[in-house]
């Protein structure tokens, strides 16, 4: 595959591919890939997300940021620090309380933007030596944010001891990624691609920590991209119930064991049939079709299923950063939004399906003058 994010400005350049393969850890419970792209050609050379221009993501970061304020009685004089902080959506909502924050994040444009917001930002990967380095300047976090980037580390131990090095009691952690579980129940094979180094568990976050000397203190169940957990750690952290129950959950599912997974490639297979088949039935009928999200898990989701710009005419995206290259493997154009209303293709397969209320509500216009949306996984249906 194609890598998910390395979108192209020429339809005609080479791009290079890579394996992209995920087993199952008996031992620890780790869902992960077998081969590791290096971060910096993902994160760095080849990383066009910007948070910002999600309205349903900067509202859950906004909801986190008051529910940390409220819970572990932040104020001034407190110290968030939040690794790979993007374009500093989430630590804004600290700003606003007077609270002192650092990002953390290697990717230049994002932070650019987050500094440009008045978030002061490092400009690195964080690991275990960067932790030190941190302490040694005298950052003594109360609350570590690690939303969606745990997942992203290709060495998760050093993160974790990076964590275990920052973190001195009360301060916590809380980090956040899809619910591997979630990802298998629902058949979301779009969210495997390059940047995703692991597939997270309950099981698999409470041994990581463990080997840290970081205890799993509470485990919440979200519901963004498809099905979230975020799980709050510290070294002075005791389980409560709802980590207990979410380890039993998971045993119950049968996610501790291989057979959970076995069957996940074939239901892949069918999923991009079905799909595909679809839109070459409403094509072939004379409809035009375009699609909205140039992210990551919709270049996933079009190379895994072939489909390319014979079936989709082009997609939309709000991050202007994206409007005027192409997706990789597929070289599928990528426009505005307002193309929709003006051109009003007969259908929209809905890429960003995460957050399809969010879309929906903003394609109003499109929907009231007849168009449909195609919503791709579970199962493809029309809206």
């Amino acid at each position: 595959m194609p890598l998910a994010d390395a979108l192209v400005d020429d339809p005609d350049q080479a791009e290079r591919r890579y394996p992209l393969e995920v087993v199952f850890c008996e031992g620890c419970r780790l869902t992960q890939l077998l081969y590791d792209v290096e971060p910096r050609e993902l994160f760095v050379a080849n990383y066009p997300y910007f948070s910002s221009y999600s309205e349903a993501l900067v509202d859950h970061g906004r909801r986190h940021a008051r529910s940390l304020v409220r819970d572990r009685d932040l104020g001034p004089g407190s110290l968030v620090v939040e690794i790979a902080s993007n374009d500093g959506y989430l630590l804004r909502n600290f700003l606003e309380e007077r609270i002192d924050v650092l990002g953390i994040d290697p990717a230049p444009a994002q932070a650019d933007a987050a500094e440009a917001a008045g978030v002061p930002t490092r400009r690195e990967f964080f690991d275990a030596d960067l932790a030190r380095k941190l302490r040694g300047e005298g950052v003594r976090p109360d609350v570590v944010i690690a939303n969606n980037v745990l997942a992203h580390t290709p060495d998760p131990n050093g993160f974790v001891e990076g964590l275990a090095a920052l973190l001195e009691p009360p301060a916590v952690a809380t980090i956040e990624n899809p619910s591997v579980v979630a990802l298998v129940e629902q058949g979301a094979f779009d969210t495997i691609y390059h940047e995703h180094f692991s597939y997270l568990s309950t099981t698999s976050v409470v041994a990581l920590m463990a080997r840290h000397g970081l205890v799993v203190g509470h485990v919440e169940p979200l519901d963004i991209h498809g099905g979230s957990l975020r799980w709050t750690v510290g070294p002075a952290e005791v389980a409560d119930p709802t980590v207990r129950d979410r380890l039993a959950a998971e045993d119950a599912a049968g996610a501790t064991s291989p057979a959970f997974y076995e069957g996940f490639a074939d239901r892949v297979r069918r999923q991009s049939t079905r799909l595909r088949e679809m839109l070459e039935d409403r094509r072939s009928s004379g409809r035009r079709i375009a699609a909205y999200g140039a992210a990551a898990k919709g270049s996933t989701l079009l190379n895994a299923a072939g489909i390319g710009a014979d079936l989709v005419d082009y997609v939309v995206d709000r991050n202007p950063h994206k409007q005027g290259r192409y997706l990789p493997g597929v070289r599928i154009p990528i426009d505005a939004p307002e193309r929709l209303v003006e051109d009003q293709p007969d259908d929209v397969l809905l890429l960003a399906w995460n957050f399809a209320d969010e879309i929906l509500d903003q394609q109003a216009a499109y929907r009231r003058a007849g168009g449909r949306f195609i919503i791709p996984i579970p199962t493809p249906t029309v809206v």
